[in-house]
């Protein structure tokens, strides 16, 4: 079961995050409460484990600001929380390594997830943030054999119930392991992790390709020299 920690605001919870468990650390950049600046998020993956993956979360930005501010962040994966096309989505892919794409339950355009080439498919409610769940059910709009997170409204008390239910490939959680906006509760965030993995493994919670992650982060170098991550925006 992967594991990601959305809205992390400071290093603290970032590295909290991690010590408790975590695949992955996202840092807001689209406007929200708990949006970070570029800066900041850099010096606070420097100080994070080559394996976690650490992304950038956008909506509705043009391509190349994406790619611009995830290389002047340091993030290793960006996701794209709006209304980008697959077209777009795919420019950006070719300069950061990993994607996920997020779509809201329910979108006609959950069925067309495959066009995007997304390494993991991301499903949140409607009103992302809002701290509320949507219909499990709406899951089976994703296509067969797509790595499947579910995020919204994610609790350590509804999440066993989420993946016995979805049986994903990963989860992904903001408010429901916060004390405040912006500022995570280690009980919370230690309870969310342990029910998260205890109900995988009482469910076989595998869906995708692979039950692994989409980044190892042993090949980054590999992937730099064959990969110009910094493209010519003018």
């Amino acid at each position: 079961m992967f594991v990601k920690i959305c809205g992390t605001t400071s290093e603290g919870d970032a590295l909290l995050a991690v010590a408790l468990g975590a695949d992955a650390v996202g840092f807001i950049f689209a406007p929200s409460r708990r949006q970070v600046s570029p800066m900041l998020v850099a010096d606070i993956v420097k100080r994070l484990p080559p394996e976690i993956l650490t992304v950038g979360v956008f909506r509705d930005e043009s391509p190349q600001r994406v790619v611009t501010v995830a290389a002047r962040a340091g993030v290793r994966a960006v996701q794209l929380h709006g209304r980008e096309s697959a077209a777009d989505f795919r420019w950006v892919h070719e300069h950061v390594r990993v994607m996920i794409r997020a779509f809201a339950a329910g979108d006609p355009e959950v069925a067309k997830a495959s066009d995007y080439g997304a390494d993991i498919v991301m499903l949140d409610n409607p009103n992302p943030g809002s701290g509320q769940t949507f219909d499990w059910g709406l899951a089976a709009d994703v296509p067969v054999g797509e790595r499947l997170m579910i995020a919204g409204g994610l609790t350590p008390e509804n999440v066993g119930v989420a993946i016995a239910q979805v049986r994903p490939w990963g989860v992904d959680v903001a408010s429901g392991v916060e004390r405040e906006p912006g500022r995570k509760d280690p009980v919370k965030l230690r309870a969310f992790v342990a029910n998260a993995r205890r109900a995988a493994a009482e469910h076989e919670s595998t869906s995708g390709p692979a039950a692994h992650g989409p980044y190892d982060w042993q090949q980054e170098d590999d992937w730099k020299r064959d990969n110009d991550a910094q493209p010519d925006i003018g």
